[in-house]
């Protein structure tokens, strides 16, 4: 069992109280059932890329189906089914099918090294895996314990071919007469997923329902979102980010959620223009595309569209400004982690540029000192984080679960709470630059870096100093065709920094190294540093 919260004693920096569900919980059956009944016509899902949509009634009708297939071929509420796939509407089809049935779902990210995701799938040990027949199946799961099946498009009429070998039409010829006794309930697990994986053996992460519930609940209060909104969802399902911005509000309120495998500038604006979209997913990277290579269009020309959010990585007060003042568009900062689901968000009633915004209802948030006691209010310390919106496992690249379900969460980020009870997150404890036994955070240093007019992305780490033991340094890209000096740099950081966190170096390169979710990646940053020098 989940444990239950209570008031959490924190009086310091910030007193969480357990607030009452907006939306009641309910199972995937229960959702499903609603929607086929209130508005069945009404679309649930539009892949973008496809042009191929699907209505509540019709979702919910294949969702059973898939469930019975599940069932004939031996699969029971708890089994785990990998899922391999960019993003599309059979996925999510798929997805459902399985949470219909109360079955795990483990959605890995397709981009991440081949030998990492068999890995994954062993450590997971799925009953069965699916995969996208646009993929090479076979050097994905070879060796892989359970049943391995493809999956093609799903068509909306019969199939018209009866090769049971593809997923589809095996579960259109399943026997209709089965019963689907099961369902999910609150405790359950729901879905297992990897953290980033690019440069190390990423880890998996466990959820239950009721966590995703709860996250869900949180995206909604952060947006305001009904059932009259058509969000826009281009990233990854892997992520925790797409699961808890996107997926859990769609499932919660019965609104139409359309999706594309990746982001298209040159497509963005036209989706929600001809579509009518209301709210669009946003990342750094996203919103700096958009920044740097302006596509001209205003608010006048999407007026439908009433908010974006940025999140997984910092964005600067500067580039928030910059965006809004671009476009027209209400932007909302927020924070989360893999592990954690929302931490932070600002609201769309409630906001603070430069922020991450206020903790996240069901989420129990604290900032602590070296010696884990709170920090008072506008004093830097450790975020951490628990409560019964967090993970309930972690998967070790070996295989082995490690329960957090009675765990404090050490975030290894830095920030400070305000009066009003705004966060803002200042960097991460592993990237401060220790000078002459002084903490610098790098984030701050990043952000009036960021406010110069020719700087399109920059990052500040510390390098070895034989009096200092670290010193300050920069890395920065320029905007496309501006001439950036490095002295007029070290003048604009001067201006707005103490001398002992200006930096004593700058280098120009042409991009700074991210990981597949947009963050800068210091550590390498630092690695080239040595290198160079």
């Amino acid at each position: 069992m989940r444990r239950q919260i209570s008031t959490f004693e924190a009086t310091v920096a910030h007193q969480f109280t357990q607030p009452e569900l907006a939306i009641p919980f309910q199972s995937i059956r229960g959702v499903l059932d609603k929607y086929r009944n209130e508005q069945p016509e009404k679309i649930a899902l539009y892949d973008l890329e496809q042009d191929r949509s699907i209505s509540w009634g019709k979702l919910a009708d294949t969702s059973e189906q898939i469930a019975r297939y599940l069932i004939s071929r031996g699969i029971k509420k708890g089994d785990r089914i990998g899922l391999l796939s960019d993003e599309s509407l059979d996925k999510m089809i798929i997805w459902m099918g399985i949470w219909r049935l109360g079955a795990v779902v483990c959605p890995l990210n397709v981009e991440i090294n081949a030998s990492h995701i068999k890995e994954l799938l062993q450590s997971i040990g799925p009953k069965l895996t699916l995969w996208h027949s646009d993929l090479d199946g076979s050097a994905l799961t070879d060796g892989v314990a359970g049943d391995v099946m493809r999956f093609d498009n799903w068509q909306a009429d019969s199939p018209s071919t009866t090769d049971i070998t593809e997923f589809f039409n095996a579960v259109a010829q399943a026997d209709k007469n089965i019963k689907i006794e099961s369902e999910n309930g609150p405790d359950d697990l729901s879905c297992i997923f990897c953290t980033s994986g690019t440069t190390s053996r990423p880890k998996c992460v466990v959820y239950d329902h009721m966590a995703y519930w709860l996250n869900g609940l949180n995206t909604i209060d952060f947006l305001g979102l009904t059932a009259d909104d058509r969000t826009l969802e281009y990233r990854s399902f892997g992520w925790n980010s797409a699961q808890v911005l996107s997926l859990m509000p769609w499932i919660e309120t019965g609104l139409s959620m359309y999706m594309a495998p990746r982001f298209s500038r040159s497509r963005f604006f036209e989706w929600i223009k001809q579509h009518e979209l209301t709210f669009a997913a946003g990342v750094p990277t996203v919103v700096n595309m958009l920044l740097n290579e302006p596509t001209g269009v205003t608010a006048d020309d999407i007026p439908s569209l009433r908010l974006m959010t940025c999140s997984t990585a910092p964005l600067s007060p500067e580039q928030w400004k910059q965006f809004e003042e671009m476009y027209g568009v209400t932007l909302l900062q927020l924070y989360g982690m893999s592990e954690a689901g929302w931490i932070c968000g600002n609201r769309h009633y409630k906001r603070q540029m430069g922020t991450v915004g206020p903790p996240a209802k069901h989420q129990e948030f604290l900032i602590v000192d070296s010696e884990e006691q709170g920090c008072p209010t506008g004093t830097e310390g450790e975020v951490t984080i628990g409560g019964p919106q967090t993970c309930v496992a972690t998967i070790s690249p070996e295989g082995e679960w490690e329960d957090q379900r009675d765990v404090r969460m050490r975030t290894g980020d830095l920030a400070i709470i305000d009066e009003e009870g705004f966060v803002r997150v200042t960097g991460r404890t592993k990237d401060l630059i220790i000078r002459g036994g002084v903490n610098i955070a790098p984030l701050e240093i990043d952000n009036v870096l960021m406010s110069h007019p020719q700087i399109r992305e920059a990052a500040a780490i510390g390098i070895p100093d034989k009096i200092y033991g670290e010193e300050v340094a920069c890395y920065v890209v320029a905007k496309p065709g501006e001439q950036v000096s490095t002295d007029g740099i070290l003048a604009h950081c001067g201006e707005a920094l103490p001398e002992f966190k200006t930096p004593k170096k700058v280098y120009l390169v042409d991009t700074l190294p991210k990981s597949d979710r947009g963050k800068v990646l210091r550590d390498d940053l630092k690695k080239l540093w040595a290198e160079t020098n």
